[in-house]
């Protein structure tokens, strides 16, 4: 499928997704949010892609909705225009594929929500993050929901209710980026680690975020038991089989292609 706000590529096994509309920040509007679910999909069901790569175009990863987009709307299209703009948030976590947000400038609002969504981020020493929207009378519910999951109820009110900007250091202290690196490292961290992502079985990856999603709301031992069950089903696949062959032959495995 052909896009503008978004580009789409691929390096072996590695799918990346491009943010492309540099000279308005990145932000989002209705194109640019449908043409990032249809490439997030389009990732997940390409058999040649096993991880997925969101950069950004220009200095910015992304500082959020485009405030145009806030006029001139009855009730009813502002819930299915907000239903749009949140709809990653429901996308990355329904996908079996990871997906990585490389982060460089700014990450505010729901660009920070697009980051805090991901399942792995890395960013750039010099990115700042952000839930601004309250500082233009607005608020970053939508972004809320996987920042809870990473820092917390208490931090998270605090992030959204005040609307402050924090460092990369600070958001990998918070547990919201996995890596800080030099600015002009960022292209070939994310493509390394993404790299190392895409040499393991491509159906342990997908088992291992189906799973860690799936029990994040269940009671412990329900929970373990979802596991287990999770574990057992990918013990019997041909690319376990093939895993621990290879590990006893003492060469890399060959792993099955999806």
């Amino acid at each position: 499928m052909s896009y503008t706000d978004v580009l789409v590529d691929k390096k072996e096994h590695i799918g990346i997704i491009t943010l492309n509309r540099p000279q308005a920040m990145n932000t989002f509007n209705v194109a640019f949010a449908r043409q990032l679910n249809d490439a997030l999909w389009e990732m997940e069901n390409d058999p040649e892609v096993r991880v997925v790569v969101i950069d950004a175009n220009g200095k910015h990863f992304s500082t959020g909705i485009s405030l145009d987009e806030f006029k001139n709307k009855t009730n009813k299209e502002y819930r299915e225009f907000i239903r749009l703009m949140d709809e990653h948030n429901h996308t990355i976590a329904k996908m079996k594929k990871p997906v990585i947000a490389s982060v460089k400038g700014y990450a505010l609002a729901n660009g920070a929500g697009l980051s805090f969504a991901c399942d792995l981020t890395v960013a750039a020493e010099d990115a700042k993050f952000g839930t601004t929207a309250i500082n233009v009378g607005l608020i970053c519910l939508g972004p809320a929901a996987p920042l809870m999951r990473h820092v917390g109820r208490k931090k998270a009110l605090e992030m959204v209710l005040l609307g402050e900007i924090i460092s990369a250091a600070e958001a990998q202290r918070l547990g919201l980026v996995n890596m800080v690196v030099p600015s002009d490292k960022l292209e070939e961290a994310t493509l390394e680690l993404a790299a190392k992502l895409a040499a393991k079985s491509p159906l342990a990856l997908q088992i291992g975020k189906t799973g860690i999603y799936r029990v994040q709301d269940l009671p412990y031992h329900e929970g373990l038991d979802v596991l287990s069950e999770l574990f057992a089903a990918l013990c019997s696949t041909e690319d376990a089989e093939e895993g621990v062959k290879a590990f006893l032959e003492k060469r890399k495995p060959v792993w099955r292609e999806r």
